[in-house]
């Protein structure tokens, strides 16, 4: 069945003819003024505009929400450059402090070795050194004195003055050969020497050595006393080229030639 349009003054108006007479009605309005009358300046400024498409109506944004979404765009972006400026200074700082904390641990280090360094020089050098058998003592009967008291007719080494139990001192490093009953030297002890001389300490009330031993300078090796063929307690001092007995040097100029003050 087919619907006839209705006709006549019941006929509602089509879609273009209502916009035709909003348009109009509103030509008229401004003509009168009133639009004039109801909106501002400002308002008209602020609020949205209606835009005629020719179908529908569109909305444009007015001034000020567009200057506020600019705005919160410029701080987004300003925060974002600080916190990218932040991290980039504590990076900044922490390798900063990186290199300090390596630079530190190296000079430690560094003068951990040099102390290590001039403490093995400095034990290189005691080893090599030489020093008294008795420190501050002195010389009692010098060598090839002569007289009776001694079978070869003179005496073959150097005599410090020292009371019994007075500590007794190796010269220098080396190794003990000898650790005993010297026959008149009394017990005794001899010593050869790293450069392969050897040293002899007579008349000793005590040894504190054994053979074998290894002693360095000032190593004590006994206790002076009067022990063997003597007339009072002091050590006997020998220098040997070997550790037989007539193999002596000049004990005092052996002690000097070592840097010893005899």
């Amino acid at each position: 069945m087919a619907f006839a349009r209705a006709t006549g003054k019941h006929r509602r108006p089509n879609r273009l003819t209502r916009k035709s007479a909003n348009i109009a009605g509103v030509a008229a309005l401004t003509t009168t003024g009133v639009i004039g009358t109801l909106a501002s300046p400002a308002l008209a400024a602020d609020t949205a505009a209606a835009e005629d498409t020719g179908i529908n109506q569109a909305v444009s944004v007015g001034g000020s929400l567009a200057d506020h979404i600019d705005a919160q765009a410029v701080a987004q972006q300003e925060a974002a450059e600080q916190a990218a400026a932040q991290k980039k200074a504590e990076e900044k700082a922490e390798a900063e402090a990186k290199r300090k904390a390596e630079a530190k641990a190296k000079k430690e280090r560094e003068e951990k070795e040099r102390k290590e360094r001039a403490a093995r020089e400095a034990e290189r050098k005691r080893l090599n050194s030489f020093t008294s058998p008795i420190p501050g003592s002195y010389v009692s009967t010098g060598y090839k004195t002569g007289g009776a008291v001694w079978s070869s007719g003179s005496h073959t080494g150097i005599d410090f003055h020292a009371a019994s139990g007075t500590a007794v001192h190796a010269v220098g490093s080396g190794t003990v050969v000898e650790a005993g009953w010297g026959g008149s030297y009394g017990n005794n002890v001899v010593i050869k020497m790293n450069d392969g001389t050897y040293t002899q300490y007579g008349h000793l009330s005590s040894i504190g050595v054994s053979v074998g031993q290894s002693v360095t300078p000032g190593s004590q090796i006994g206790l002076s006393g009067a022990t063997g063929n003597v007339t009072g307690p002091h050590l006997h001092f020998e220098a040997r080229t070997s550790p037989d007995y007539g193999s002596d040097i000049d004990p005092i100029a052996y002690l000097r030639s070592h840097g010893v003050s005899v």
